[in-house]
């Protein structure tokens, strides 16, 4: 019996829904648009259409591998982010919707982008942040600092990738150390999950994501810690710094800014309402509270 779409759907939804894959149908349409090379939307109205022996093994081969929490974004090798699709490896951290957050941010920080000259991105993994901000920063140049020469690797053809190669710069580095100041955008999705919490987060996440990406040492702060102290440095006088926060973070992470003589504008939510991303300045540009944003 031949094969078809609609059959190795209902068929992977089946075996992804048993291993406890949130949104199995959806998974399942995403990973036969990737081995079909066709939009995964419109591959319910194409439920009749036949698939080859060779196509069809190959994507019961992908779902097996989802169903034992591979992420998908490693099964098809790109992953969307914001209007980018970038190549994702197993050397960088999955970028998240969560994270554009960040990029929301920036832009309602920054309302006058033909200003906006340079902009750093601390830990930049895929470059997914960099790459965002300088698609919609026009003038930019961008540096992108990671620890990770694999991960460099990888942020590198995501910029040639996005034809944004000839306006960013990767570099091997801790943190901003050894930067010179005049950054008027700074960007960092840093580790920040708590050593010990780490046993407990999903399988997808736990095993696959690089441990360097998410181990922010027992409070979860360590490389807020080592940003922030640099940050007045590095960041011009109306510059603004946009970093990512853990669930419950923001406070803490205020405090700390705060001891560095930086001032938060704004504490923006995701999708979940969860406060996602703090803006800072230097404390002499924010006047009264910070705004909840969402």
């Amino acid at each position: 019996m031949t094969d078809t779409i609609g059959s190795l759907l209902c068929e992977a939804g089946t075996v992804l829904r048993a291993a406890g894959i949130e949104g199995p149908r959806r998974e399942a349409r995403l990973l036969l648009g990737h081995v079909l090379g066709r939009a995964p939307g419109l591959l319910t109205i194409e439920a009749r259409d036949p698939v080859g022996a060779a196509e069809a093994a190959r994507f019961r081969e992908l779902v097996a591998r989802r169903a034992a929490h591979v992420p998908a974004a490693h099964l098809a090798g790109t992953r969307g982010f914001w209007t980018l699709d970038l190549i994702v490896t197993p050397d960088v951290l999955i970028p998240r919707p969560d994270s554009e957050t960040l990029i929301e941010a920036a832009l309602a920080a920054l309302p006058d982008r033909p200003t906006v000259r340079r902009v750093l991105d601390l830990g930049t993994g895929s470059g997914a942040l960099l790459l965002a901000a300088l698609s919609e920063f026009p003038a930019a140049i961008g540096l992108g600092v990671d620890r990770s020469p694999a991960a460099l690797a990888v942020a590198r053809a995501n910029a040639a990738r996005a034809g944004l190669a000839d306006r960013a710069l990767f570099v091997c580095g801790h943190w901003s150390a050894a930067l010179d100041g005049g950054f008027d955008l700074v960007l960092a999705n840093p580790p920040y999950v708590p050593s010990g919490d780490i046993a407990g987060l999903e399988p997808e996440v736990r095993e696959h994501d690089p441990r360097a990406a998410l181990d922010g040492g027992v409070d979860g702060l360590d490389a807020y810690r080592a940003i922030l102290a640099d940050l007045p440095r590095i960041l011009l006088p109306d510059g603004v710094a946009v970093l990512e926060l853990g669930a419950g973070q923001g406070a803490d992470v205020s405090r700390l800014a705060a001891a560095r003589g930086l001032g938060v504008g704004e504490l923006r939510q995701d999708l979940g309402g969860i406060p996602r991303a703090i803006v800072l300045r230097h404390a002499e540009k924010t006047v009264g509270e910070p705004r909840i944003a969402d």
